[in-house]
């Protein structure tokens, strides 16, 4: 068996190379038709696009993303192959609400936001809004969900969102399709409804808030702040909308140890069950270092301000960071 590995997800290569005669480890961005016209399992990030262009031809059976998002996947396209695919959703649910609790806290500590006396809103209340929720809740901040899609009655339409809020922050999937497309959700309309003047927080994808809109908003003062992780046309960032957010990294929320631990466990999970192979050890996240000093505050563990300097000073570096991102725990074992 032969597989081909995106070469930057961290901590697979000694598990992986267990279940294949061949292990094939490339840049994500440069993995082309070639590379996986004789491979049995390709296994991405969000840099490959895995389609018809891609992968016609080829003897590929199973495409793994080590994601929660799939849109870079042409489902359609792998379903009427009969190749098939599979994400790992909720993978870095943990990741992203960590990065969500210290932007809100950077909030109240540098901009004056009081949590305690604030509305915040989460638009998509999946893996990641869900835990985000007991994140705002636990801060003892009032918490309005939008998410339609559940039909619970306990939530709320966008309408309210955009009249009660302090904070909005978007955690749903990017899709184009209605009656929930997510492209563009937050547009000019939606920042010319806002009565608020809220701060938004976008950790889901580049596309789901229009960046020139938000631009427009934040210099026009219906937008009070961003905090922004993901970007239309990653990894070049509109540099006028980087220099204007509070807080603007390069699509790293999700990027604990904790988070790429568990996805590399559903990809070696989602092989061996397709392959019917005997499961291997789990991975598990490397720990930090003893003489890391923690007083209490979820600060202590991880500080999204460190990254927004580092993009901040050159936006060209977007994917270096990414690629090499320093070592982040969820928590100290």
């Amino acid at each position: 068996m032969k597989i081909v590995v995106d070469d930057k997800i961290p901590y697979i290569r000694e598990t992986i190379c267990r279940l294949a005669d061949e292990v094939v480890f490339l840049r994500g961005a440069d993995i082309t038709a070639a590379d996986v016209r004789d491979a049995d399992v390709l296994v991405v990030r969000t840099r490959t696009r895995c389609n018809r262009q891609l992968l016609e031809g080829s003897t590929v059976q199973l495409v793994v993303t080590a994601t929660i998002g799939f849109d870079h996947l042409d489902t359609q396209w792998l379903d009427a192959a009969g190749i098939r695919w599979t994400n790992c959703p909720g993978c870095n649910s943990g990741s992203v609400a960590q990065y969500v609790e210290c932007a809100l806290l950077l909030l109240e500590q540098q901009k004056g936001l009081s949590l305690r006396q604030s509305t915040i809103g989460i638009v998509g209340c999946g893996h990641v809004g869900s835990k985000v929720k007991v994140v705002a809740e636990r801060l003892g901040m009032r918490v309005l969900v939008c998410d339609p899609p559940l039909g619970r009655a306990d939530y709320v339409t966008m309408d309210t969102i955009e009249h009660e809020c302090d904070v909005i922050t978007f955690h749903v999937p990017l899709t184009r399709q209605e009656p929930y497309a997510t492209w563009h959700l937050a547009d000019s309309s939606f920042f010319g409804r806002l009565r608020r003047v809220p701060y938004i927080i976008n950790t889901s994808r580049g596309e789901v808030v229009d960046n020139k809109a938000l631009l427009v908003a934040l210099t026009e003062g219906s937008v009070r702040d961003a905090v922004i992780d993901v970007w239309e046309n990653e990894p070049h960032p509109d540099a006028m909308l980087l220099d204007r957010v509070f807080i603007g990294t390069p699509h790293i929320a999700g990027y604990s140890a904790d988070g790429k631990v568990n996805a590399d466990n559903m990809v070696i999970d989602a092989i061996c069950q397709h392959f019917h192979l005997p499961r291997p050890p789990r991975i598990v996240p490397p720990s930090l270092p003893v003489d890391v000093c923690l007083t209490g505050s979820p600060l202590d563990l991880y500080n999204p301000m460190s990254d927004s300097q580092k993009l901040k000073s050159d936006s060209s570096q977007f994917e270096q960071i990414r690629n090499n991102y320093p070592l982040r725990r969820e928590k100290k074992d």
